[in-house]
């Protein structure tokens, strides 16, 4: 029986997985370590509003784990020595250099989790895959840990996460399914039913499945490709629809009661954006071309074109529509963050969409409700476009949406937060420069009622 758990990676994924499991295991000693001081300083912190990660309901779960049997620490060596389990959940980015730039997983944090967990531990241990991982990463860690370690024998388990920002706690109380991969070995197949045994303390046994190791890693790839699929589909029937004069909503609702297709993932907006559909979907590619398979890295890789070709569309949207000129115009943008009810703003569409205005030398006031001044500028400079400095030249951070929209040529709304449509539009019309644009990317506000204050409406997927 598992007494004791350490996870490595107190990101996205790591807090929030490890916070439920030690909420729903009592009886189960939950450490989660990280290199960084900071954020752990965050989890810890006694003003839960102050959490690094922000999701609906994880305040409460942390609340009543945290001190009991769930805990932060920087202290890795000590929490690896202790632990029976061993979660790795760190960034897995896409590579920058090198060898598959731009396309592979870059498996660096993963290979170093794998040196640490060889160099300390004294006995056995389940070392279970988190973190998104390509195809046969696990045949990698165990060849690491079986060649660098003390004679300890371990097993390797994959359990990716099938995690949606937003609802990430309901995600995690009340999953679709769990899937453990594990070897077809005796010992693999026990360690397999340690970790069932684990997740049955709430999931129901028919909704946990157990695989090799080998389809548990391809299952995470291909369910997000398939998901970002139908996203860049519906985008792509978006343009047809402004061009026509279709409305893409009604489109979505038509196909969506078809029961072979369904109504989930087909909500056109400005792009897809997370932590996990690009650089996904990139890995998939990476992986076809490495076994020849040029034909099906295309068809992937067309999901990826198809949502910088929505981000893209739409910025030039904005300039052609502010008669083909933003230079010194102040557009206000209404969310940073990738998807609401989440602080997360990896691949966020508005990073893209402001570059690209910038580069045209409009001035950008940008309201989120839950995103740092700190983690915008950081964005922006990571695409290493122009000087910091420029960034904070042309981009003011505004705390107050009201103050965002004064003086205002236009407002972008980037991420569909709700409190966006219980707005005082006429107080914002009243302050903005005439005629007043706004560009609805997530299709969200009531057009009509815009439109009758004197607002002159762009929403994606609609003729005009």
């Amino acid at each position: 029986m598992i007494k004791t758990i350490c996870c490595i990676g107190a990101g996205y994924v790591g807090g929030p997985t490890m916070a439920v499991i030690a909420q729903q295991c009592p009886h189960i000693t939950v450490t989660v370590v990280d290199i960084n001081e900071k954020r752990i300083a965050a989890w810890n912190a006694s003003d839960l509003s102050q959490l690094p990660v922000f999701e609906p309901g994880l305040d409460k779960i942390v609340s009543d784990a945290r001190g009991r049997n769930l805990f932060f620490s920087t202290n890795i060596d000590q929490a690896i020595d202790e632990a029976d389990m061993i979660f790795i959940s760190v960034n897995t980015p896409t590579k920058t250099y090198g060898k598959g730039k731009g396309m592979a997983a870059d498996l660096k944090y993963i290979e170093l989790c794998a040196r640490q967990i060889a160099k300390v531990a004294k006995q056995d241990k389940i070392v279970v895959e988190k973190s998104t991982l390509p195809v046969r990463t696990a045949s990698a860690i165990k060849n690491i840990l079986e060649n660098t370690g003390n004679g300890v024998q371990f097993q390797i388990l994959s359990n990716p996460e099938f995690l949606a920002e937003g609802t990430a706690v309901a995600d995690l109380l009340n999953p679709d399914r769990v899937l453990i991969g594990g070897d077809t070995t005796k010992e693999g197949q026990q360690a397999i039913q340690t970790l069932v045994d684990i997740y049955a303390n709430w999931v129901p046994q028919e909704r946990i499945l157990t695989t090799n190791i080998w389809s548990s890693e391809l299952s995470k790839l291909t369910a997000n490709a398939f998901l970002a699929q139908r996203v860049s589909s519906i985008n792509a029937m978006s343009a047809i629809c402004e061009k026509s004069g279709a409305d893409v909503n009604e489109v979505a609702k038509a196909i969506g009661m078809d029961s072979r297709i369904g109504p989930k993932f087909l909500k056109a907006s400005v792009g897809f954006g997370g932590s996990c559909f690009q650089k996904d979907i990139l890995n998939l590619v990476y992986i076809a071309k490495t076994y020849g398979l040029k034909e099906v890295a295309n068809y992937w890789e067309q999901v990826i074109l198809i949502n910088d070709y929505q981000k893209n569309r739409f910025s030039d949207n904005i300039v052609s529509t502010l008669y083909n000129t933003v230079a010194g115009k102040k557009i206000a943008f209404l969310g940073w963050a990738f998807k609401k009810d989440t602080n997360d703003t990896r691949e966020s569409a508005a990073i893209q969409v402001a570059d690209n205005l910038l580069n045209e030398q409009a001035h950008l006031a940008v309201y989120d409700p839950k995103v740092t001044e700190e983690r915008m500028y950081a964005d922006l400079d990571y695409l290493n476009t122009r000087t910091e400095q420029d960034n904070r030249d042309l981009l003011n951070v505004e705390t107050n949406p009201y103050e965002a929209c004064k003086d205002a040529h236009a407002i972008v709304v980037l991420t569909e937060w709700e409190e966006f449509t219980t707005y005082d539009w006429q107080q914002i019309y009243n302050s903005m420069h005439k005629p007043a644009f706004v560009f609805d990317g997530r299709g969200i506000l009531d057009t009509e009622a815009l439109i009758n204050i004197g607002f002159t409406c762009y929403t994606i997927g609609k003729g005009s």
